[in-house]
């Protein structure tokens, strides 16, 4: 049956809901529910019998998908391992014990953000929380400090090597590859969308330049100039967030050792290269055979299994919890994952229903007649971008654009990686300005800041980099070259920075 322009209904009916109720999993439920209806004649009762018949099950049921939801709950477990264990307190406390000013200790917050790179939630919290003394006694404002915790912990989670970030988006395009019929690595993919990035690279980068040239402007500089001058690190009548209920695991109250985070996360990394060659049948096939063939969903499991074992083994050795509180730990961090959990099987689901009505195919003709290819990019980007704002979730907009993007992507012959890093910078540059988001919310609540301050200081910045990766998009719609964009992105972006500087700005005298 050809539905021709009603196929858009359930991914539609799925972006309107989401948007009106603030919450993708019953948005989702209502897209793949709509869709089975449409295959099944119209009839909304048999829609709800296949929508768990033909859709969820299957997808939830087959191996790979098992292997997806399984290395997403052994993620949950390490973090829960690394936060009881304290290492991550221990390195920031190494880091601060050099920071002589309000630079460094802004710097310093940045680049243990960046050291977290592997989970957001626990990013924001950690860093916000430990950090938060150090730049108090530098007279930095909260709003500064809940500005660079929410600019480096969604970002470097899709700048990393591997976080939980990276195999959720793992377990969306592996599941676009089978509808599609390609036989490629998810995680290789994934990697190459890195470099196209841009609204996370450019982010991190402002962050960078705003902290060592001190180029607040706006509400921000304001905020700056109000903590050192006055020592009022929030304004007067502010409400400052309070992280001590988000923390579901409670750190150890023996003193941390850096090794406990440095160890896992070393066992993590330094398996997956060797991992990827044996799973891709190394040395029988060459080095590049075996990585293309590689399976990346096990290899990252097994790393993640491995790293867990050693954490939760020193975390015995050092009399930081026993095998009973272990095994507890175990089940929280599964237990943290529940909600990826939903939404990656739902949108899987989604992904078959749309696949079922032929949404792709006619989004793709649509497309060829009316779009340039070198627009397509830069479209995906915003429309993302819109549903992330009003949405609050990056993971949802994942889950509802990357089906849309990839098969795009694929029948006109543009960049996949390129479409799908639209798609990932869109729900980033979104979530930077929502303030339903979560990541907005836990970084306004580790840092101790005002959360509605927190929003109108970041706009601007967020604003910024938003305007750049859309020209930077542009660019390499046109290009297709990730280097020249992301360079004339940047100029761009120091550029606005500095006349924003000039024009909004204020001479914020240096802290202690």
């Amino acid at each position: 049956m050809e539905f021709g322009i009603l196929s858009l209904l359930p991914p539609v009916l799925a972006i309107v809901l989401a948007l009106v109720t603030r919450n993708v999993i019953p948005a989702l439920f209502a897209g793949v529910w709509l869709g089975a209806t449409m295959v099944h004649d119209w009839n909304p009762f048999m829609g709800l019998y296949a929508s768990f018949s033909e859709f969820i099950l299957p997808n939830l049921g087959d191996e790979w998908s098992a292997t997806v939801l399984l290395y997403c709950g052994l993620f949950g477990v390490l973090i829960a391992f690394m936060q009881k264990s304290g290492g991550a307190h221990a390195i920031a406390h190494a880091i601060t014990r050099r920071v002589k000013s309000d630079r460094g200790a802004q710097g310093s917050t940045m680049l243990f953000g960046i050291i977290i790179f592997f989970e957001d939630y626990f990013n924001a919290l950690t860093v916000g929380s430990v950090m938060r003394s150090v730049t108090d006694k530098m007279r930095v404002s909260r709003e500064k400090l809940a500005y660079i915790v929410d600019s480096t912990s969604a970002p470097i989670c899709l700048l990393g090597p591997v976080s939980t970030w990276v195999v959720f988006v793992m377990g969306l395009i592996g599941a676009q590859f089978v509808e599609l019929g390609i036989s490629r690595s998810e995680y290789l993919t994934y990697l190459s969308t890195i470099p196209f990035n841009f609204y996370s690279i450019l982010a991190l980068v402002l962050v960078a330049i705003v902290i060592y040239k001190r180029w607040d402007f706006g509400p921000m500089a304001e905020a700056e100039y109000r903590a050192r001058t006055t020592g009022k690190l929030l304004r007067d009548g502010a409400q400052p967030s309070s992280d001590s209920s988000m923390v579901d695991v409670e750190m150890t109250e023996k003193t941390p050792k850096k090794r406990n985070m440095i160890v896992p996360l070393v066992v993590l990394l330094g398996l997956i290269p060797p991992l990827f060659l044996w799973t891709g049948g190394f040395p029988e096939n060459d080095l590049v055979t075996a990585v293309g063939e590689s399976d990346g969903s096990k290899s990252i499991l097994i790393a993640a299994f491995a790293a867990i074992l050693v954490s939760m083994a020193m975390g015995l050795q050092q009399k930081l919890f026993n095998f009973k509180e272990a095994m507890s730990l175990v089940v929280k961090g599964f237990k943290s994952m529940v909600l990826v959990y939903i939404i990656l099987t739902l949108a899987w689901s989604i992904g078959s229903v749309t696949s079922a009505l032929g949404t792709a195919a006619f989004i793709v003709n649509l497309a060829e007649q009316t779009t340039s290819p070198a627009l397509i990019p830069v479209l995906i980007f915003l429309v993302g971008c819109i549903i992330s704002y009003t949405t609050g979730t990056s993971y949802g907009t994942f889950a509802i654009m990357i089906p849309i993007a990839m098969p795009l992507a694929y029948a006109m012959d543009i960049s996949m990686a390129l479409c799908i890093a639209a798609v990932l910078s869109g729900g980033i540059f979104g979530d930077h300005c929502s303030p339903i988001s979560d990541t907005t919310i836990l970084s306004s609540a580790g840092s101790s800041s005002d959360h509605i301050d927190h929003v109108n200081t970041q706009m601007p910045f967020a604003l910024t980099a938003g305007f750049s990766g859309i020209i930077a998009f542009l660019i390499a719609g046109i290009t297709n070259s990730w280097l020249i964009s992301l360079l004339v992105g940047a100029l761009i972006m120091i550029s606005l920075t500095y006349v924003f500087y000039r024009r909004w700005g204020k001479e914020v005298p240096a802290g202690n």
